[in-house]
């Protein structure tokens, strides 16, 4: 007996994610490039509908969130009974593992795969296995090395926060042919909007004619509605039938609902998000690497810097400080030699530069 409530076991052995941090002391505003964040913001037709949708928030939002529910549908060619909201895709993760894990359960992904997946494991009592990733990508056969008889689910991202690395549909198929069918495999698609490599498709169809694939996506990235909370995941009707038993009524709410069907129609908002980030994510790619750095090849809206060590890392993220320029150290992600930038707007971008190029002429 204990004289206080005490958390399940486990519970207080969970790092809490940490966000990229907003804030310089003395620095009125700061340019924030540490979440990966859409720079150019929302569009105007999901700042429109979120400004209609004020008149209605005393209201409880629709639970099945049908009109997003078909404009989803429609935007993808998916089937709407099939699809599961989210207070953004972090929660669809949670939602899985709460409805697949028990006590003794694991999980699998890959050693620089998203925090999300595991914190929320953890808090399910299952164990976390991590494949390595020693090109700083997860590959099929390390991932299915992975993979136990506890293994309930495999988690993939494709891009990767924060390696900016992808799989290609041969890789995504073999992992899934090598998992027992009582396997989820999820596949977070995230950064999908701005891939440009030639060999990345969507999951989708893999997920259509499967029985156990789910595909996530979230409007946090290309439709610049992180505030809002909004992901979704494509999955098997036995699988978004269950996911729904334990679902709140209530999670998406009513102005992100509005904003989020507004932002799928938005295609100039779209196209110039992603623009920006195919004209400036191989520019600051080439410039970073010009001044002696080791930029990973990333299919995402950031990229990721590799420093010689820990001290200099340390000392490049204090200088872009300095400059008024927050990035994202990833120490919590086992790469304490790594800065990632996340791609901003043309003033942005060429403030990183200039100050890395004065760091690295230290």
């Amino acid at each position: 007996m204990t004289d206080a409530p005490t958390p399940k076991p486990g519970i207080l052995d969970i790092a809490p994610y940490v966000g990229g941090k907003s804030k310089i002391d003395g620095v009125a505003e700061p340019m924030k490039l540490s979440s990966n964040e859409n720079m150019l913001g929302a569009g105007e037709k999901a700042r429109a509908a979120y400004e209609a949708a004020i008149r209605n928030i005393h209201i409880y939002p629709d639970g099945r969130a049908t009109k997003l529910r078909a404009a989803v549908a429609e935007h993808h060619g998916l089937e709407p009974e099939r699809l599961i909201f989210g207070n953004g895709s972090d929660e669809v993760f949670a939602l899985l593992n709460q409805t697949y894990l028990t006590p003794g359960d694991d999980i699998v992904t890959g050693q620089y795969g998203f925090l999300a997946y595991r914190i929320s494991a953890l808090a399910n009592q299952a164990s976390v296995r991590l494949a390595p990733e020693p090109q700083f990508k997860a590959t099929p056969e390390a991932l299915l090395e992975q993979v136990t008889d506890r293994t309930r689910i495999v988690y993939v991202s494709s891009p990767s926060n924060p390696t900016g690395s992808y799989n290609t549909p041969d890789e995504i198929r073999r992992l899934h042919e090598g998992l027992r069918p009582d396997v989820l495999l999820v596949i977070d698609e995230a950064y999908a909007e701005y891939v440009t490599e030639p060999d990345w498709e969507t999951s989708f169809e893999l997920g259509r004619t499967s029985e156990n694939v789910v595909v996530t996506r979230t409007f946090s990235k290309i439709h610049g509605l992180g505030g809002l909370r909004i992901g979704f995941g494509y999955a098997p009707l036995k699988v978004a039938e269950a996911v729904d038993r334990i679902r709140l009524p209530f999670n998406v709410s009513v102005p992100g609902i509005e904003a989020a069907v507004a932002a799928l129609g938005d295609e100039a908002h779209q196209k110039a998000s992603r623009d920006l980030i195919q004209t400036w994510r191989p520019r600051l790619t080439q410039s970073l690497r010009g001044f002696g750095f080791d930029v990973l090849p990333s299919a995402g809206n950031f990229v990721l810097v590799r420093f010689k060590d820990v001290e200099t890392c340390q000392a490049a993220n204090d200088w872009l400080n300095q400059k008024g320029i927050i990035v994202r150290p990833v120490g919590g992600y086992g790469l304490p030699e790594c800065l990632r930038i996340t791609v901003g707007t043309d003033d942005q971008n060429r403030a990183v530069i200039d100050a890395m190029s004065e760091f690295a002429a230290r």
